[in-house]
C-alpha cells in the first residue's frame, strides 16, 4: 500500500519547527527526523513535493531542498525520478505512538511536552486555580487525612463519599441519581476512554457534531470509529441531520457536548436536549454528552440531556472540575444506568486501578462549593471575553466571530483565508493556533477558514497575544495566500 501525507497535514504534524537555533532548513530536517524517531513517520513513506512542502509552511522552496538534501544525505530520505521524495526503506521501523491516531497530525497536546519558552500556544486550554481549591486542600489535609491514610484499599469506582456528592450534585439540579450510578474517573478525558473502549469497536458509526473536539475524536478514532458529522446551528447539533443519521446508520453511540459545545461555544436548547434523549430510547441508542468544557456560562442553561431521556434511554453524562475549580485537579466522573456503570469500572481497573484518594478527597469538598466556583470562574471569564473581544475588534476588524454562549474560546472566521496559511504565519510570530479541520471529522472543507482561539490569558498575555496575530495577518494580508511566490515568503 502506497503511504503518503498531503503538505497540509505534515505541516500540522510539524508544530512549531521553526523555532530554536541555527539554519531555518536545519530545523526543519531536525523536526522531520523526530517524527521518524517517534513513529510517526514510517519507512517508505512518501512525502509531499518541496514545492507543495513550501506552500504549506510559508517558507521559500530552497529551504524545503535543503532539508530534504540534509537527510538524503544523511540516509533518511530516497528519491526517485518518477517516484518523488520517500522515507528510506533501509530506516529500523519504529513502532508508532498513536499520537496522530485520527491523521490529522492533532497539535493541541505538542506544548504540553516541549514548552516552548517565549511561545503563546493557544492549542491547550488553561485552567488557573480559583482560591477555593486552595482553600479545600488545606481542609483535606487538616481534618481529613488521618481517615483517608487508615484507608488499605482501592476505589474502583470512586471514593464512596465523592460518588454521594456527585449523585446529590445531580439529584439537586432535577436529575435523580444514584451512587451507584456515578463512576469517579481520573479526569473527564479518561471517562471519554472509557466510554469508546465498551461501546466502539472497528467501523463503529459514531455520530458526532461538526465540527468537535479534536481530543476526543482521536480517542474515538483510536478504536476504529467511523464518524457521521452532523452540523451545529445556534440551538446545537442540526435536529434534522441528526434524525438522518440515526435512522440511516444506526449509530453504536452518539457524542455530543450540550453545555457548552467546544470549539463553538455554543449551549444546545431544551427542546434539542429532549429530542436527542427521545430518540436515544426510540432506536436504542447509547448517548454520551461530554460537559467537561464548562467556564463561561449562561444564566439559563437546562438539565442534561439524561433529565429529558425517557425511560430506557443510555445516557451517559461526562463531567469534570478542570475547567471550573483547576487544571491541576485531574478529577472527573460520568453517570450512567447502573449496570453499565459497573461495567465502565471494570474497564476503569484495567487503566489503573483506581484514582487518587487525595485528589477525590479534594473534590468531594470542591463539589459542595459548585455553585459559588462555578460563579466565580464565570465572571472572570465573561471579563477575559470582553477584552478580548474588545482588542480584536480594534486590531482584527476583518475577523468574525459569534459571541459564545459559554467555555473558554472563540470560533474565529478568517474571511477568505484558509487558517492553515495563517496558522504557519502565526508560528514564525511565536504563537501556535489549531486550525479549524483538526476540529472536524467531514472530509470538506467547511471549517477552513476557521481557528479557535482561547481568552482564559491574564490581561497582559491577551494583549500581546491579540499584537502578535495583528502582525501575522498584516504578513499574510502583505504577501497572500500560500499559492504566492515563494521567494517573498520567510527564508
Amino acid at each position: 500500500m502506497d503511504s503518503s501525507r498531503s503538505a497540509a497535514e505534515l505541516a500540522d504534524l510539524l508544530g512549531a519547527w521553526p523555532r530554536g537555533d541555527g539554519p531555518l532548513y536545519q530545523r526543519l530536517a531536525d523536526t522531520l527526523r523526530g517524527l521518524l524517531d517517534q513513529g510517526t513517520l514510517t519507512p517508505g513513506e512518501r512525502l509531499p513535493s518541496e514545492r507543495a512542502l513550501a506552500a504549506a509552511l510559508r517558507v521559500s522552496r530552497t529551504t524545503v531542498v535543503s532539508a530534504y538534501d540534509s537527510l538524503r544525505s544523511a540516509g533518511i530520505l530516497d528519491s526517485r525520478q518518477g517516484s518523488g521524495t520517500r522515507v528510506s526503506e533501509r530506516i529500523e521501523p519504529v513502532r508508532p505512538d498513536g499520537w496522530t491516531a485520527n491523521g490529522n497530525g492533532n497539535p493541541m497536546y505538542r506544548n504540553l511536552f516541549q514548552r516552548d519558552e517565549g511561545l503563546i500556544s493557544a492549542a491547550c486550554l488553561a485552567t488557573p486555580a480559583l482560591t477555593g481549591v486552595e482553600e479545600a486542600v488545606r481542609e483535606v489535609v487538616a481534618e481529613d487525612l488521618p481517615a483517608l491514610m487508615a484507608e488499605g484499599t482501592y476505589y474502583p469506582s470512586g471514593l464512596p463519599a465523592l460518588r454521594r456528592a456527585v449523585a446529590d450534585h445531580y439529584t439537586e439540579r432535577g436529575l435523580p441519581t444514584a451512587p451507584d450510578q456515578i463512576v469517579v474517573t481520573t479526569g473527564a478525558h479518561q471517562a471519554v476512554n472509557l466510554v469508546a473502549q465498551l461501546y466502539l469497536r472497528k467501523g463503529s458509526p459514531v455520530v458526532v457534531e461538526d465540527p468537535s473536539f479534536a481530543g476526543c475524536l482521536d480517542l474515538m478514532s483510536d478504536r476504529g470509529a467511523r464518524f457521521l458529522p452532523v452540523p451545529l446551528d445556534e440551538q446545537g447539533m442540526d435536529g434534522m441531520g441528526l434524525r438522518r443519521a440515526v435512522t440511516e446508520h444506526a449509530p453504536h453511540l452518539v457524542y455530543t457536548m450540550p453545555s457548552y459545545h467546544n470549539p463553538t461555544g455554543t449551549m444546545m436548547s431544551a427542546a434539542r436536549r429532549r429530542e436527542l434523549g427521545e430518540l436515544s430510547a426510540r432506536h436504542g441508542v447509547p448517548v454520551m454528552e461530554d460537559f467537561a468544557y464548562t467556564g463561561l456560562r449562561a444564566a439559563d442553561e437546562p438539565p442534561p440531556v439524561a433529565a429529558f431521556a425517557p425511560r430506557g434511554a443510555e445516557v451517559i453524562t461526562v463531567e469534570s472540575l478542570s475547567k471550573i475549580g483547576w487544571a491541576g485537579i485531574r478529577l472527573g466522573w460520568l453517570r450512567a444506568p447502573a449496570e453499565m456503570a459497573l461495567r465502565l469500572s471494570r474497564r476503569k481497573i484495567l487503566a489503573d486501578l483506581a484514582s487518587p484518594l487525595l485528589d477525590q478527597a479534594v473534590a468531594v469538598r470542591l463539589i459542595r462549593r459548585y455553585d459559588e466556583l462555578s460563579r466565580q470562574r464565570s465572571e472572570l471569564l465573561r471579563e477575559a471575553l470582553d477584552h478580548m473581544e474588545g482588542l480584536l475588534r480594534e486590531a482584527l476588524p476583518a475577523w468574525e466571530w459569534r459571541r459564545p454562549d459559554g467555555g473558554a474560546a472563540l470560533w474565529v472566521r478568517l474571511p477568505g483565508v484558509r487558517a492553515r496559511s495563517y496558522v504557519q504565519v502565526a508560528l514564525c510570530h511565536d504563537v501556535e493556533l489549531v486550525p479549524g479541520a483538526i476540529m472536524s471529522a467531514s472530509e470538506d472543507d467547511r471549517h477552513a477558514e476557521y481557528f479557535r482561539l482561547p481568552f482564559a490569558y491574564d490581561r497582559p498575555t491577551r494583549e500581546e497575544l491579540v499584537w502578535r496575530l495583528a502582525r501575522a495577518w498584516r504578513e499574510l494580508d502583505r504577501y497572500g495566500p500560500v499559492e504566492a511566490d515563494p521567494v517573498r515568503l520567510v527564508v
